[in-house]
């Protein structure tokens, strides 16, 4: 049987509308699927079947716009996993995109250690699926945000092997200690673990990983400031260490912080995950808000970016 493009496969998951006139979701969910309850269409926004230009969404009120492209799912989501630390983002039959909280190793260190992997095996198991979650990158335990896990060794190959063509966006906020001056920067340095497993950096090649990371300041107070992290490369630690390589670590770092920790969490959290789906090509878009703790306490206002 002929494999399916990309762009085939998608057809076959979602209908395709192209907005007509300046509206809002939720209007143009109803209009476009003949008349739908209000429920109905929250359902489906609050399942993840909807994108907008090829970006979920889950807000109902979001303008539209004539021209823009809106994408409803076909097929009624069976998301039955229930958990505290873990929150089904997407799902297909190659990988899942999830949103994990503090608190959770990505990945197990040792057999008994509760990690997301072993709450999404657990999930596929409940449900009958032949398949397990194969982890393709980590999120420190106390840090928050979206993460990616293949279904497949074979996906999972697949994206450990061209991870940087694959993945073309991947995005944080931080809360940092102290007042940031500068709008943003780049700081590159080589990282190296010690014996401790403690990460140094170091501006001269010292045997480690050259790691580059970008930051835009957002909003600033006295006590601490927002800033908007890109990596460039993906090291151990890299943000956390970068960050006390200026001189304003992560508020709530125990590990290389300075002791300023205003909401008792690690306030770094993964906010956007932008890739190329490693199967059919797709572009997959997902971003979740800033926790409402890092924006108050750095009065951060969206409306004036």
């Amino acid at each position: 049987m002929k494999n399916k493009t990309g762009l085939e496969y998608a057809r076959t998951k979602y209908s395709e509308h192209v907005v007509p006139h300046d509206t809002t979701l939720l209007d143009f969910i109803q209009e476009a699927m003949h008349g739908i309850s209000r429920n109905k269409a929250k359902d489906i926004l609050s399942g993840h079947g909807i994108t907008v230009d090829r970006r979920q969404t889950t807000r109902y009120d979001e303008p539209l716009h004539a021209g823009q492209v809106v994408r409803i799912s076909k097929h009624k989501r069976n998301n039955v996993l229930l958990n505290q630390y873990v929150k089904i983002v997407y799902e297909d039959k190659d990988l899942v995109v999830i949103e994990k909280r503090e608190g959770i190793l990505s990945m197990p260190a040792t057999a008994r250690q509760y990690s997301a992997k072993q709450v999404l095996d657990e999930y596929f198991e409940k449900r009958h699926f032949k398949c397990r979650a194969h982890t393709v990158h980590r999120l420190d335990r106390e840090t928050s945000g979206l993460m990616m896990y293949a279904k497949s060794i074979e996906v999972a190959k697949t994206l450990e092997d061209n991870w940087h063509d694959i993945v073309y966006d991947r995005r944080y906020v931080a809360v940092v200690s102290g007042l940031v001056e500068q709008e943003g920067g780049t700081i590159q340095s080589y990282l190296k673990d010690n014996k401790a497993y403690v990460t140094y950096s170091s501006q001269e090649d010292n045997g480690g990983r050259l790691a580059i990371t970008h930051f835009r300041t957002l909003s600033r107070t006295d006590r601490c400031s927002l800033v908007e992290v890109k990596l460039e490369t993906g090291r151990k630690n890299q943000i956390r260490v970068h960050m006390q390589d200026i001189g304003h670590p992560v508020c709530g770092d125990l590990k290389y912080g300075d002791g300023n920790n205003p909401i008792g969490r690690l306030c770094l959290h993964a906010y956007r995950l932008h890739f190329h789906h490693p199967v059919t090509g797709e572009s997959m878009h997902f971003e979740t808000p800033f926790p409402t703790d890092f924006t108050r306490i750095t009065n951060y206002n969206p409306t004036q970016q």
